[in-house]
């Protein structure tokens, strides 16, 4: 693990991690949210920035085919990152909130004709999610006059199989789960859920975020039919994502952006959409964006996923413990080792506060509901406070997570 942290520790590697923070060395914790970007992400955007600035697609001058090149380029390279098969595509979005969007309103539209989900219809979505992979998935059922039903965790906040089976009709026609409880750090046993939804006919919709930058299957090796993640949670820029999933699946979505490079032919009263992906990426793109992924996902696996994880479970489990071991504290979900979340509840002592005070210290961590609102409610909790880790954080960020949580209860109580 030293030569993980030789290679990613070197001066300049992670430009934004050298700072202080009211005076002390930042100690970034919120990886959860957002990951910072290595030397070569950012090299690689200013080198698009400032040689092939253009708009893609439309033009024959050097420089528009150069970004084409780019953004199809980026475009390969994220479906090898994530094991994409012959009969997968690969939609850019904004991020995997737009790409669930894009999933949820596609499904259910029915500007153009009969939507595919209709009255009585049915769709599972998981009790783990955030709002992402759920209010969309509302609106849908509101659209469609289709039911929504939820896979509720038990009091540990894990998922079951057999609960699903138990939920699953006829009429189901779309289960959403995530890959990675964002609010808990829970890994839910996704491919057995996604294979059972499957079997029983339904669309399969996987929430990548926090798991597409660690260990995972091979997307040709999921019973999924949409897979969204997002390039901010893998060492990317922000403002950039994907939906991956088979073109068959992605064929079926109504699309969310209308207007330039998604049509084939317009007249002024009718218009023909282009094929896949453009179908579905419609407007200007962000090719920097993409460009930056792509790179990202470059500097993960030149690292190595499993190294990376094998690292980043050290990190929660010297947490975890460090963290139990403070009166008053309780820790959620402690049994999800394969996780790099850590989120804990203090008695007597409210998240914002105490995430302020951690800030004094210069340690970053996130406080509230993390957008799972429903999921810390079933729990009990309320809001928390969640540590999450990276390939650049240390046992000595840890120490002083730990010791910065102990001082702030003394304040606080």
């Amino acid at each position: 693990m030293g030569d993980l942290l030789q290679k990613t520790t070197l001066p300049g590697t992670f430009p934004g991690l050298a700072q202080a923070v009211n005076g002390v060395a930042l100690a970034y914790l919120d990886n959860a949210a957002t990951t910072h970007m290595p030397l070569a992400v950012l090299e690689a955007m200013r080198e698009f920035e400032i040689t092939s600035r253009a708009n893609i697609h439309r033009g024959v001058h050097t420089l528009s085919q150069r970004a084409t090149d780019a953004y199809e380029r980026a475009r390969g390279d994220l479906k090898r990152f994530i094991g994409a098969g012959p009969s997968h595509e690969l939609v850019f979005t904004s991020g995997t909130t737009e790409a669930i969007n894009l999933v949820a309103h596609g499904l259910s539209d029915r500007a153009g004709g009969p939507s595919y989900l209709r009255p009585r219809d049915e769709i599972i979505v998981s009790g783990l999610e955030h709002h992402a992979n759920l209010v969309p998935w509302q609106q849908a059922a509101r659209r469609s006059g289709a039911t929504l039903r939820i896979l509720r965790p038990d009091a540990q906040g894990r998922l079951h199989p057999d609960e699903l089976a138990r939920l699953l009709t006829p009429r189901t026609m779309v289960f959403a789960v995530t890959a990675c409880a964002n609010a808990t750090g829970e890994r839910p046993p996704y491919e057995d859920l996604l294979a059972l939804a499957r079997e029983a006919g339904a669309l399969t919709v996987l929430d990548a975020a926090q798991a597409a930058a660690h260990e995972m299957p091979r997307l040709a090796g999921l019973a999924c039919d949409f897979m969204a993640f997002s390039g901010h949670k893998m060492y990317g820029p922000m403002g950039i994502g994907a939906l991956a999933g088979a073109r068959k699946s992605l064929d079926r979505l109504a699309p969310l952006r209308l207007g330039g490079d998604m049509v084939d032919w317009v007249t002024e009263q009718e218009a023909s959409f282009a094929e896949l992906p453009a179908r579905l990426e419609g407007g200007t793109p962000n090719v920097a964006g993409a460009v930056g992924m792509a790179a990202a996902a470059a500097f993960i696996d030149g690292i190595g996923r499993t190294a990376i994880d094998v690292h980043l479970r050290a990190l929660r489990a010297h947490a975890v413990a460090g963290l139990s071991a403070l009166d008053g504290v309780t820790v959620l979900a402690p049994h999800a080792e394969q996780s790099a979340i850590v989120s804990f509840v203090a008695e007597g002592a409210h998240p914002h506060d105490l995430g302020t005070l951690l800030d004094e210290s210069g340690i970053a961590v996130r406080t509230g509901h993390h957008c799972a609102q429903p999921l810390l409610e079933h729990l009990g909790t309320g809001p928390t406070t969640r540590a999450s880790f990276a390939l650049y954080n240390t046992h000595d960020d840890v120490e002083r997570l730990v010791a910065g949580v102990a001082h702030a209860l003394e304040v606080l109580r």
